[in-house]
């Protein structure tokens, strides 16, 4: 789940700066990342990889989609984006490797499929001790109530930013659409046992339109069965 996240809102921040790209999808992306996180971009002999460093190589070439903010506005778009990648992240995991549903109805098969026994039961183990352990260095919450309340709160903080515009900033969409985008469209389309994650976003209608927005104007594509 915040794998998927965060490769769409990449995909989100390429289109929004109308670079061409070509996806693929590899079973040891993960290895091949030199961050050991996916997604990354290869860019001749360059590998880049997360949404943040992947636009700093953006802008290096010249190509930004903040040029005409303000520092104050620019300042205040890093500080969502560290909540979003705080807050979301954390919940995203959790669902994924501590709810035990989740985990045992849909997470150990997806990651161990690609693996034969018993290296899938050794793999996804060794996996889901490592991002427990991450989570816990990065002082995200392991306890469902305390993780809800957190994406609740951050919802509430991105619903007031946003109102009724169209993106964040009047300037047109940024990077900070693009990683919004990317969790709530996650969230929204992903079937889990555990769909409280869902019901929390859902309570924020202008995310939705914003979700959709996004999902119409650089994607073209119309779940509309996962938006109802």
């Amino acid at each position: 789940m915040p794998d998927s996240a965060n490769c769409l809102a990449v995909q989100a921040f390429l289109q929004m700066a109308n670079l061409k790209y070509e996806t693929v999808y590899k079973a040891n992306a993960a290895e091949m990342s030199p961050t050991g996180r996916v997604p990354f971009i290869k860019v001749g002999q360059y590998l880049v990889a997360e949404l943040e460093p992947i636009v700093a190589f953006v802008q290096n070439k010249n190509i930004s989609l903040t040029s005409n903010l303000t520092d104050a506005e620019k300042s205040d778009m890093r500080a969502y984006m560290s909540l979003i990648n705080t807050v979301f992240g954390n919940a995203e995991n959790y669902i994924t490797w501590c709810d035990p549903e989740t985990y045992s109805k849909v997470t150990k098969k997806r990651f161990g499929s690609i693996h034969p026994f018993p290296l899938n039961h050794i793999l996804v183990w060794k996996k889901r001790s490592a991002t427990i352990e991450r989570m816990k260095a990065l002082g995200g919450k392991t306890e469902q109530e305390a993780v809800l309340d957190d994406v609740d709160l951050c919802c509430q903080s991105l619903s007031d930013r946003l109102g009724d515009r169209e993106f964040f900033f009047k300037s047109g969409p940024t990077e900070l659409d693009a990683l919004v985008f990317g969790h709530i469209f996650t969230i929204i389309t992903t079937p889990l046992p555990n769909n409280q994650l869902n019901g929390i976003v859902r309570g924020f209608p202008n995310l939705i339109e914003h979700c959709k927005r996004i999902d119409k104007m650089f994607f073209k594509t119309n779940f509309s069965s996962e938006w109802t």
